[in-house]
């Protein structure tokens, strides 16, 4: 029996992504020997063969390897224009593809000149980038704040690469790329503010009541006041000692988190607040909120173990353990949102390119 064979029968879905491989291998085979062709067929011919539109589907589903193939075999389809006016530069930026942008990008200084063209529309390359972006890439995007801020990275990216002159300049409806980006998104960016407010409002609230709890808890310690000497019974125990440390690291830190999504309550909201002073502060509002939901928990545990040690010691272990459900919960749900805040905020550039200005 033959290794094929046994993978078949040790593995059911492997004939099937066998099949898929081979059948990708043999499209990418079937490509290379079209392409060849190509570089032989006239103006009118790669019209009527549908080149510029299986360029486009081609940038619109992110498929790098028909780009990558068609260009390596047909350098002067980076200068080729379709019906609208518009490069494979241009259309990877209206599609939002920056990999494939990256791409063309690289190729060289002198393919970098068609950045500087226009469109029949008069569009420069900025007013491509002010343009909304397709449903099926902000889908990918959580929350329409955040799609608001990858759209602002797109636009502020593009703004460093291109010539300041780009800035000023009119399309054929008299409008400049920042007041096309404004018009553009003028929608998403009310759906953001909402978003951004009733997402602030919900943590604000939660926040708020761990900070009342917390306060109160400050005051009326687990095993009561010394009448005598007006001190904490257990204040000498260990576990008071975690008891105080967390409840007051939660009150300190659900605070924190009342006053910073406070702030985000009472923001202006202007187009450049979303790119970073907007994710921040909700990214500082939920750090604060998670750190004081895990610190009550614990002040919590803390709390039953001194309560129930001399008696019922047992009783605590499970618990402190069930103490742990809210913070999973917690994780499950919003711990998602706060990473992918950070990694828009801070850690993804959507051009992995020399920022250098174009002349």
């Amino acid at each position: 029996m033959s290794t094929y064979n046994i993978f078949q029968i040790a593995i059911p879905e492997f004939k099937h992504i066998h099949d898929a491989k081979l059948q990708h291998d043999q499209a990418v085979e079937l490509l290379k020997c079209i392409f060849k062709e190509i570089p032989k067929l006239s103006n009118q011919q790669l019209e009527t063969i549908g080149l510029d539109k299986a360029s486009y589907d081609a940038i619109k589903h992110g498929m790098f390897e028909f780009i990558d193939e068609i260009i390596e075999l047909y350098p002067e389809i980076i200068w080729r224009k379709d019906k609208k006016g518009r490069t494979l530069f241009a259309n990877a930026i209206v599609l939002r593809q920056e990999k494939i942008f990256n791409h063309v990008f690289r190729l060289g200084e002198k393919q970098r000149i068609t950045l500087l063209r226009h469109d029949i529309f008069r569009n420069n390359f900025l007013h491509l980038a002010a343009k909304l972006s397709p449903p099926s890439r902000l889908d990918h995007i959580s929350g329409a704040a955040l799609q608001m801020q990858r759209e602002l990275q797109w636009f502020e990216e593009l703004r460093r690469i291109l010539p300041p002159k780009f800035e000023e300049e009119l399309n054929e409806n008299n409008r400049t790329p920042a007041s096309l980006f404004s018009h553009e998104h003028k929608e998403l960016m009310k759906e953001g503010e909402k978003w951004m407010k009733n997402n602030a409002a919900s943590c604000m609230v939660v926040a708020t009541l761990i900070s009342a709890v917390m306060f109160t808890s400050a005051f009326t310690v687990p095993g009561g006041i010394d009448e005598k000497t007006g001190s904490p019974i257990f204040l000498r125990s260990n576990a008071f000692l975690v008891f105080v440390i967390a409840n007051s690291l939660s009150l300190f830190s659900s605070s924190t988190s009342v006053l910073v999504f406070l702030g985000v309550l009472t923001s202006h909201y202007a187009e450049k607040d979303f790119l970073q002073s907007l994710p921040a502060k909700s990214i500082l509002g939920l750090f604060t909120l998670f750190f004081s939901i895990v610190t009550m928990m614990v002040a919590f545990g803390s709390a039953i173990f001194i309560t129930l040690q001399e008696r019922l010691a047992w009783v605590s272990i499970p618990v402190i353990i069930l103490s742990t459900v809210p913070i999973a919960f917690f994780t499950l749900l919003q711990f998602p949102l706060l990473i992918e805040m950070l990694v828009s905020t801070y850690c993804c550039r959507i051009f992995d390119i020399p920022q250098t200005k174009l002349k």
